[in-house]
């Protein structure tokens, strides 16, 4: 018997130091953007402006903490500075080749998604359009509403196992925030509302990095 429970042991063991923790992918735009791990030819943002937020190390941004604190293992970040989640961007000029929609496939094989954006289409004054869940235009991509709708719809398919969430900016246009509060209830996509956020120049410095970070953190094990 004394045998048996030790090879019981033994199994467990060996299967808990086989678990793998979650894999944590993110999209996003300036807030995530850190040269060192984006991919080649995206626009990044950090540590370019150190000077400004304070941030220099991957270890600062926010992405990097929250997976600290959830024991998370970072996969893919895909972080496009300046990108719009819809494919029109400032001035109106097409973003389709660095917009949110246009970049699903690129996640990895993530457990989670995390998704912060819509800080650009804010600024841009990207058109809102309407809202449209499904049998999408190529028009309608070009407008906030129905490309994050899209977006949503295009994860699912993709990462069929998959949790997303949408952390959104503190901050915006009111026509944003209950876009994305609409959207995301439809869509059954959990809301992270960011609050007070430290920044400088309208970016995240290391105080608003650990602030997102504490933030997305408490919510998600709140979820659990």
């Amino acid at each position: 018997m004394k045998k048996v429970f030790l090879f019981l042991s033994m199994m467990l063991l060996t299967m808990g130091a086989m678990a793998k923790n979650p894999v944590m992918a993110v999209m996003g735009d300036s807030y995530s953007a850190h040269g060192d791990v984006i991919p080649r030819g995206y626009a990044r943002y950090y540590p370019v402006f150190y000077s400004t937020t304070g941030v220099q190390e991957t270890s600062q941004m926010w992405w990097s903490l929250l997976a600290n604190k959830l024991k998370y293992e970072i996969g893919d970040i895909n972080a496009y500075s300046g990108s719009t989640i819809c494919n029109t961007g400032y001035g109106g000029q097409d973003f389709s080749n660095q917009s949110f929609v246009n970049r699903v496939a690129l996640l990895g094989n993530p457990d989670v998604i995390f998704i912060l954006g819509g800080t650009n289409d804010a600024w841009a004054n990207s058109p809102l359009g309407d809202y449209v869940y499904s049998d999408w235009s190529k028009s309608d991509l070009f407008k906030f509403r129905p490309a994050l709708a899209y977006l949503f719809s295009s994860l699912k398919k993709t990462y069929t196992n998959a949790k997303i969430y949408f952390i959104l900016n503190d901050n915006l246009k009111s026509e944003i925030d209950e876009s994305v509060k609409t959207i995301c209830k439809k869509c059954s996509v959990p809301v992270v509302e960011l609050k007070n956020i430290d920044k400088e120049a309208d970016h995240p410095t290391i105080e608003g990095m650990e602030q997102i970070a504490n933030q997305v953190a408490k919510f998600v094990k709140r979820q659990k």
